[in-house]
């Protein structure tokens, strides 16, 4: 069953700084130790909701799922 979050990164605004790997390994790693992709969604939004909030380039949302 799907969390009641939607997270997304944007691949094209994503530095690879990893800060959201930190926080939240659940949810983010780096691919190629480039672009942050999603692990998994998570059924707690609290990790996902604090990398949005710091991540450098503002690539990540956190959507309530409709």
């Amino acid at each position: 069953m799907p969390g009641t979050h939607v997270v997304t990164v944007d691949r094209t605004r994503c530095m690879g700084s990893g800060i959201c790997g930190a926080v939240a390994p659940e949810v983010f790693a780096l691919r190629d130790q480039r672009v942050s992709v999603l692990v998994d969604e998570p059924d707690d939004p609290a990790g996902a909701l604090q990398a949005a909030g710091i991540c450098p380039a503002l690539a990540i949302t956190v959507l309530e799922r409709a």
